[in-house]
């Protein structure tokens, strides 16, 4: 099964369920939407898409706080650009890619429960993330020949 995540050889040869392929390329899809909206508009997805009250904090504040949210949009949107590169040309790769995509995911509940982000009400952001959460274990399971 290791060689199920770790092929030999990384190549376009892909052994998984073909529905894997859709699930990987609609989750690179959206990541890639959510990381340039973090990148491109980042003042407006922290406060609206994760609840975060920039309107209540100091200018160095909300500056440092947009700033940080443009730097991890660029840090995602980079891994999908790795993303987009194995659903190319490196097919084989996919369940690694899945893989890493559910540590990325994970990191990200994990970090905040030690450090937590202030927030206010229910922001829209978590339900798409726990959407995309469920698509990355359904394709991981779909991408690994049993």
């Amino acid at each position: 099964m290791l060689n199920d995540f770790l092929p030999q050889h990384a190549d376009n040869a892909y052994h998984g369920h073909k529905l894997a392929l859709w699930i990987f390329a609609v989750v690179t899809f959206l990541r890639v939407f959510q990381s340039l909206n973090s990148f491109l508009n980042a003042r407006t997805t922290a406060r609206y898409a994760d609840g975060i009250p920039l309107h209540t904090y100091s200018p160095a504040a909300e500056q440092t706080t947009a700033s940080l949210f443009s730097l991890l949009g660029w840090y995602s949107f980079v891994i999908c650009l790795v993303c987009i590169l194995v659903l190319i040309r490196y097919r084989s790769l996919i369940p690694v890619m899945f893989v890493f995509l559910l540590l990325q995911f994970l990191g990200g509940r994990l970090v905040p429960h030690f450090l937590p982000i202030i927030r206010t009400g229910t922001p829209p952001g978590i339900y798409v993330n726990w959407i995309l959460l469920a698509f990355i274990v359904v394709g991981l399971a779909l991408s690994i020949r049993w």
